[in-house]
């Protein structure tokens, strides 16, 4: 079962842009379920099974990410306490790891044999925050036209990402010569920060589609009785329509800039995040993943998120981003997972993988 999988990944620590170590751990056990893995320039870890009969033809690529919220610090003990497994980052993503895992020690053998079409399975870097999907962009975008469907694993059993929110984020650092608060006279950057959020938040935003702006955090100066010579703030835009997100995004750093100018400081600018947003041609994978779900009695709820499966989004490749477990809490400390769904999530997603193999995606 996943299960005997899950508790190992899960107190492995693996911050964004820190997963090298729990990175080891999957290309481990993949290989000691006898396959071959490989690690990319970003440190992706990437197995294929590509069973005689199947080369060139486009492969299913299952795809669920390394990285935690979570900093090295975190104490990742797992606790089991009345059927539930709790401890910081155990659902997302340790969870859709480990049955990613079991699913691979069910296809040894004759049942990997069956496969009609490449099947390929990937724990990958940078899904989280700033991380930017940086994992899934560079395998889609190194591999696309070897694939013909990707699937992020990630999130709740009997939740399908269909549609996915576009995301910008930028870190905007106001910048003025500081000083004494009383001796001198100069322009305060975090005048121009306190201006900036209050602009910002004054920007109309459309209810539908549904557009979102957020100043996650925002922090500078050094005293009490200090002009402050720096601040900084992280801004978080998003939206359902690709077009609306373009001009709310336009609109956020002319606010911006009209702040540091209104002040008189300077203002370093810089986009630490594109997710790409819209449709994910999801159809032909939600009516396998529809099927699935039936067989397995699980009601299969439609939703739009910012997942691994954004990455495809550009390349006009068939995505969808589904869920393999039952949980709570996630991006908390006592974030949980249900041990005995960990079962009907594998069960799901196997048979969406032979589905595909018998239907395949173009």
């Amino acid at each position: 079962m996943p299960l005997s999988y899950l508790t190992r990944i899960a107190q492995t620590p693996a911050p964004t842009f820190d997963e090298g170590e729990r990175g080891a751990l999957m290309a481990g056990l993949w290989e000691e379920l006898g396959y071959r893995t490989e690690r990319d320039e970003v440190g992706n870890v990437l197995t294929r099974l590509t069973p005689p009969g199947t080369e060139g033809k486009p492969a299913l690529l299952l795809a669920a990410h390394l990285d935690t919220v979570f900093p090295r610090a975190t104490d990742v003990t797992v606790r089991e306490e009345g059927g539930k497994l709790i401890g910081p980052g155990v659902g997302d993503n340790s969870a859709s790891l480990a049955v990613l895992t079991a699913l691979l020690r069910d296809l040894r053998g004759e049942a990997g044999e069956g496969l009609r079409r490449p099947l390929w399975v990937a724990a990958n870097v940078a899904e989280e925050g700033l991380g930017d999907l940086r994992g899934a962009k560079h395998l889609i975008a190194t591999h696309r036209e070897r694939l013909g469907a990707f699937i992020a694993v990630d999130g709740y059993l009997g939740v399908a990402v269909t549609r996915a929110v576009g995301v910008r984020r930028y870190r905007a650092t106001f910048l003025g010569p500081g000083g004494h608060s009383w001796g001198d006279q100069a322009p305060s950057a975090l005048h121009a920060l306190g201006m900036a959020i209050h602009d910002l938040y004054a920007l109309h935003r459309p209810a539908a589609p549904r557009t979102t702006l957020n100043v996650g955090l925002a922090s500078g100066g050094t005293s009490v009785n200090s002009i402050a010579g720096s601040a900084e703030l992280l801004l978080d835009l998003r939206s359902l329509d690709p077009e609306l997100l373009g001009d709310l995004d336009r609109r956020a750093q002319g606010v911006l800039h009209a702040a540091a100018r209104a002040v008189g400081v300077g203002l370093r600018l810089e986009r630490v995040g594109d997710r790409p947003g819209g449709e994910l041609n999801a159809g032909p994978l939600l009516d396998l993943a529809r099927e699935a779900a039936r067989e397995g009695r699980t009601e299969l709820r439609l939703a739009s998120s910012s997942t691994d499966a954004n990455a495809a989004a550009p390349h006009g490749l068939p995505a969808i981003a589904l869920g393999v477990y039952r949980g709570g809490n996630a991006h908390r400390e006592d974030e949980w997972v249900q041990a005995s769904s960990l079962g009907p999530g594998l069960r799901f997603l196997s048979r969406v993988v032979a589905l595909y193999q018998r239907r395949p995606v173009a």
